[in-house]
């Protein structure tokens, strides 16, 4: 796919994301039915609806595209794709379920293993993200749209961290110590990636945990906004795993984080 294709593609996703978002808040409000997956992790009918209208309009767009979402996905059966669709329609259930704002809607397209159109909505932030390749990553807040270059919006010469736990394992509180972290904010969404690629926030590492698409729209965000992106070991962090399972992970604003 050409770049216009891939920026075509993201655009036309942009109103399905932002409709999926009021229809969440919206379920949300009116009091959400739980139920509880095989795995113990909730599932909520907001989940489901969004899941359903990104995959409808996903699938008018590229017919020809696999979809996998965490809510349809057959883990037994392994991926042997390069090129798919991932979704996540709540990122952040448990969130999501307590009222409270930071949950995500997700959609990447996964091109030759790497995440290169991302959709991410954060609906009560009243902020939505979309990337389509590199040096195209933008956010959308009320009616401005803006594009990220991950520019450092916090004080210079310290270094600010998000964290996916209240109490970071010490094996990533070391890494933290060793980035020269100032502190860090803890986060447990996608809407982390999405405060990288603003320049709000310096640094996040994370050890093996979830799944790809819990990473991928923000991925898609992060990346084309400049953010450096690799494994604990610094290595690629790479899609189209046959299990789905994430690697390690590291997301550098920059080279130079205190700058």
């Amino acid at each position: 796919m050409n770049n216009n294709e891939l920026e075509d593609i993201a655009k036309n996703l942009i109103k399905t994301t932002e409709l999926a978002g009021k229809k969440s808040i919206e379920i949300q409000e009116q009091g959400l039915k739980i139920i509880t997956k095989p795995d113990n992790s909730p599932v909520t009918n907001g989940d489901l609806e969004v899941n359903k209208m990104i995959t409808e309009k996903i699938k008018n767009l590229t017919p020809n595209i696999p979809i996998i979402s965490e809510e349809t996905v057959d883990l037994k059966k392994k991926n042997t794709l390069k090129t798919f669709w991932l979704i996540d329609p709540i990122d952040g259930t448990k969130e999501y379920i307590a009222g409270k704002d930071e949950y995500t809607i997700n959609a990447a397209l996964v091109l030759n293993y790497v995440p290169t159109v991302g959709l991410l909505g954060a609906p009560k932030k009243n902020r939505l993200f979309y990337s389509y390749g590199k040096n195209n990553s933008f956010m959308i807040e009320g009616n401005k749209t803006i594009k990220l270059d991950c520019k450092k919006k916090t004080t210079k010469g310290k270094i600010f961290a998000v964290s996916g736990a209240e109490k970071p394992a010490p094996l990533i509180l070391d890494v933290l110590k060793k980035h020269r972290v100032e502190s860090f904010t803890p986060m447990h969404s996608s809407y982390k990636f999405c405060v990288i690629a603003t320049g709000e926030f310096d640094f996040y590492a994370a050890k093996e945990r979830a799944y790809e698409w819990d990473y991928a729209a923000g991925h898609a965000i992060a990346e084309s906004a400049g953010a450096i992106i690799t494994t604990l070991d610094n290595q690629p962090f790479r899609y189209g795993k046959s299990d789905y399972k994430n690697l390690s992970l590291i997301i550098k604003r920059n080279e130079v984080l205190d700058a």
